[in-house]
């Protein structure tokens, strides 16, 4: 790579409003549950107060809630997706089927009633569809009352009980969840194993188990005192509960979903973030690895401080790191994690969980229709923190990524960015949108709008789109007033298409004071282009061709250079010619795209050497 042009994520920027007061409805829930765990059984019951505001203005004749476990069941869509898919998952496979009625999850409702009044209900396997007596009218709120009553699967994706390093129970998509209505409708998708939506709302859950067992979960627990297990501070006098039992009370604000894990050998151990949340770790008190997550702590210190300082203020008082689950799962303010890793690989899936905070847990896009804007995102976070953390002073990376993408493309294999995250044909198609396309997403726009506008109008898009589910039109939409540019095109090709870049050199003719480059786009997807010239004596000159349906083209500003503007490149022709003021034997290179920061699906094209210049024009007719 050129580190001639060198920009690191490491700065802040303030963010500058440059919008006025976003106004969109959404719903609404305040969930009280007290739920009770019978370890013998691994079975649980649960009683649910919800009150549901209707902020939209339709009437709603119907609601329809999440019960996600009763997808671990032979025959299940998760189980049939799972044997029938070309590339399935390698930790579900056909490992549902072969579930023994008492390894099996399920997840029923009982005695549902709104308002104080039985309402009827169907339960669609992990759907419940409940047709109310009278409709919900807009702008009012209801309450609705029902117990439940669950088994969590021995764990294979996600949830469940004693996991690959003997973590009892890992409680995540356990208790029947309302699913979000928006301006698009209700999105009551059946759980295969993907993405989620949910609605914002506080949580009050209370949770009884036996006395040797320490949770961890999503908020703040509120009887500490009672409880100790490490929330407290050194010293405090506990005041326990009698019998053989806890109940911990947890309470969350303003957020969409709520997870737990419960491990009678739990480690529990603080760090607080400066100007930031307490940073809470649950882990086993295993020789082996202990000292790992030990040496991991102040890492996650460090990063917590880097994403607040880069991508938005984290906006909760806490956040737990949780062993537990099958590789790395987000939730808000919470993650449950595998453990027993190096430390490299600890405070990677640390990092990237955490960051999905800021993408999934506060932003929450409707991630089963956008993944790429949560999973590519918090892919881009993750890279820049790490880099911070194990590079620091050197340019953030994000060429693996790059990498991915172009493979899927090699092989024929890639699906459109817009495509709903269930309906993908293959794991790998959804995972190289969903990671690493939404990540080159960003760094692309970077390369369009420049750093300094691109790192202000992330801010501009945390700030104004936290706790409002953003979509891929109001995220353009901020870049746009950022960087005053018109970027609609950008999406209409590389998220709603699967058309791609390849820019080159097609012809060099040189006189004793000019050398005029054709330049050609041979890809379907239009891109503004830079081209670097180096002459002979050393010094570098950048040429920046914007696209005229841009209107416009980004700033220089940190560049070191020679930087010229040149006319925009028409969006319908395929060549360009480019007249550089100098002799053909004063220059020794020419090269489009010079750092990489174009997702070109053939660099072999962009870079001519006058020297070399037989075997180019060979190599590239």
């Amino acid at each position: 790579m050129n580190f001639r042009k060198f920009f690191t994520a490491a700065f802040t920027l303030t963010s500058v409003s440059l919008f006025g007061q976003i106004t969109c409805w959404q719903q609404r829930v305040e969930y009280a549950m007290d739920v009770k765990l019978q370890v013998k059984s691994h079975q649980y019951q649960g009683s649910t107060k919800l009150v549901y505001y209707n902020e939209s203005p339709d009437a709603l004749n119907r609601v329809f809630f999440h019960l996600y476990n009763n997808a671990f069941q032979p025959n299940s869509a998760m189980d049939i997706q799972s044997r029938s898919i070309a590339d399935p998952d390698w930790r579900v496979g056909d490992r549902i089927s072969q579930l023994t009625p008492e390894e099996q999850g399920y997840l029923h409702v009982k005695n549902l009633k709104m308002n104080g009044k039985v309402q009827s209900f169907e339960e669609n396997e992990t759907i419940l569809e409940v047709t109310l007596d009278q409709p919900i009218a807009p702008h009012s709120k209801v309450t609705f009352e029902f117990e439940f009553n669950g088994q969590l699967p021995l764990q294979i994706r996600r949830n469940g009980r004693d996991n690959a390093e003997g973590i009892e129970y890992s409680m995540s998509q356990w208790y029947p969840k309302l699913c979000e209505y928006d301006i698009r409708g209700w999105h009551a998708n059946p759980y295969i194993g993907r993405e989620f939506y949910g609605v914002w709302g506080d949580f009050e859950v209370n949770i009884t188990m036996d006395k040797k067992y320490v949770i961890a979960g999503t908020g703040v627990l509120q009887n500490a005192n009672e409880i100790g297990c490490g929330y407290t501070a050194e010293g405090t006098k506990l005041k326990p509960q009698s019998g053989d039992k806890n109940t911990w009370r947890f309470k969350a604000t303003n957020v969409h979903d709520f997870v737990w894990a419960a491990d009678p050998d739990y480690a529990h151990d603080q760090a607080q973030v400066p100007d930031g949340p307490m940073l809470h770790f649950f882990y086993q008190k295993n020789a082996e690895y202990a000292s790992v997550w030990k040496e991991m702590q102040p890492l996650a210190v460090k990063a917590f401080t880097f994403l607040s300082s880069n991508f938005g203020k984290y906006p909760y008082s806490d956040y737990s790191i949780i062993q537990g689950g099958d590789g790395g799962m987000e939730y808000p303010m919470a993650t449950l994690i595998t453990g027993n890793r190096k430390l490299p690989s600890l405070t990677g899936v640390t990092v990237h969980e955490a960051a999905h905070s800021w993408y999934q847990g506060v932003l929450a896009t409707n991630e089963s229709l956008y993944c790429w804007m949560d999973e590519g995102f918090t892919s881009f976070a993750t890279q820049e923190t790490m880099d911070h953390l194990f590079r620091s002073g050197m340019p953030s990376g994000h060429q693996s990524a790059f990498n991915g993408y172009f493979d899927i493309v090699r092989e024929g294999k890639e699906e459109a960015l817009d495509t709903h995250a269930d309906h993908y044909i293959t794991n790998y198609a959804y995972g190289t949108a969903a990671y690493q396309k939404g990540e080159v997403y960003l760094s692309q726009l970077e390369y369009i709008l420049g750093p300094s506008a691109f790192r202000a109008a992330l801010l501009d898009y945390f700030d104004a789109f936290k706790f409002r589910h953003p979509d891929p039109y109001d995220l353009i939409r901020i870049m746009e007033m950022r960087s005053g540019l018109e970027l609609d095109w950008y999406n209409e090709y590389f998220v709603n298409t699967t058309k791609t870049i390849d820019y080159g050199i097609a012809m060099v003719n040189g006189t004793s004071n000019t050398t005029d480059v054709t330049l050609v786009r041979k890809g379907d997807m239009i891109m503004p282009v830079e081209v670097e010239v180096k002459y002979n004596d050393g010094s570098y000159e950048t040429f920046v061709i914007a696209l005229d349906i841009m209107r416009g083209e980004k700033s220089a500003d940190g560049f070191n250079g020679k930087w010229t503007i040149l006319p925009d490149w028409k969006w319908v022709e395929p060549t360009y010619l480019l007249s550089i003021p100098a002799a053909i034997s004063n220059i020794e290179s020419i090269h489009i795209d010079a750092f990489e920061e174009m997702a070109d699906v053939n660099r072999k094209n962009d870079l001519f050497v006058p020297a070399e210049a037989q075997t180019f024009f060979l190599e590239n007719r």
